[in-house]
């Protein structure tokens, strides 16, 4: 599969995790309006059982996409690029054993990299939108350099954004539940 497809499928995921994004914040507004035992509430509820999983599979795909951008590709990631990475990275372990042992206190160790990442990110995808701002990245690898330009909007520091933006979201999702994870058996 050439870098050129790659690239428009992540775009597509992107848009959907965005779409994502929206859908759960409605859903999370619905059930905090609604009453208690409302439809919002138990979409929520069921959402939640899942949450931390989809957060996982987010974090994993976006883990191997950089990794593939990098080695695959040969993309040289810049400055920011990197503090996106180290933000990233450790997500898809966190959550993968957040989610294995249904950890209700994944929420403090997740959402600082995650909020600090998609800071950084959004600072960066408005550098790429806006290239003619002057950066503190090094010349000769600037940040504001479009590796990825899919549908004349998404690039790489916006798919860096809307996967902290989807996996802060399912961890809200994962603390707001009304439900109770069920114990973890023990050996």
């Amino acid at each position: 599969m050439s870098t050129d497809t790659l690239s428009t499928l992540f775009a597509l995921l992107t848009l959907v995790c965005a779409a994502a994004v929206v859908v759960t914040w409605v859903v999370l507004a619905g059930a905090r309006l609604a009453a208690a035992d409302s439809a919002w509430g138990t979409l929520r509820d069921a959402l939640g059982d899942l949450s931390l999983w989809f957060a996982w599979i987010v974090a994993l795909t976006a883990t191997a996409g950089s990794l593939y951008y990098s080695i695959g590709a040969h993309y040289a990631p810049c400055e920011l690029c990197w503090y996106q990475r180290i933000c990233l990275y450790p997500l898809s372990v966190i959550l993968l054993v957040g989610a294995a042992h249904k950890d209700r206190a994944v929420a403090w160790y997740a959402l600082p990299p995650a909020v600090i990442g998609a800071a950084i990110a959004a600072y960066h995808t408005q550098l790429q939108a806006f290239p003619e701002q002057k950066t503190f990245c090094d010349r000769n690898n600037p940040c504001t350099n479009r590796f990825v330009w899919e549908f004349g909007f998404i690039s790489l520091p916006l798919m860096s954004l809307v996967a902290l933006a989807f996996i802060i979201t399912m961890v809200v999702v994962w603390t707001t539940s009304s439900r109770p994870p069920e114990e973890v058996e023990s050996e």
